[in-house]
């Protein structure tokens, strides 16, 4: 006999506004608020972090890296260097001399 669903499972993202939603698949990247920097959830960066305590109240997450990049976060340097060295890349051509 098959019982009542249980209830469903729900996740707070941030959104491009920088927002906090809720949405019933997990983030794909996590991120710092403080640090506005995002990353892999595998990152050994993070890892160290989340480890030592002090960074888990800071802690975002994101549905995706064009959303992550358009609240403002940056890629971070350790778990995607070559996204970080792009976001570096321009970021220097668009700044005044």
């Amino acid at each position: 006999m098959a019982g009542a669903p249980g209830p469903l499972r729900t996740y707070t993202l941030l959104g491009a506004d920088r927002r906090s939603y809720r949405a019933t698949e997990p983030g794909t990247l996590g991120g710092h608020r403080r640090g506005r920097l995002y990353g892999r959830l595998d990152c050994p960066s993070a890892l160290r972090a989340l480890a030592r305590g002090g960074y888990r109240r800071h802690r975002v997450f994101f549905a995706d890296e064009a959303t992550a990049l358009a609240a403002g976060y940056r890629p971070c340097a350790v778990c995607l260097p070559a996204r970080y060295a792009r976001w570096k890349a321009n970021r220097e051509t668009m700044e005044p001399s």
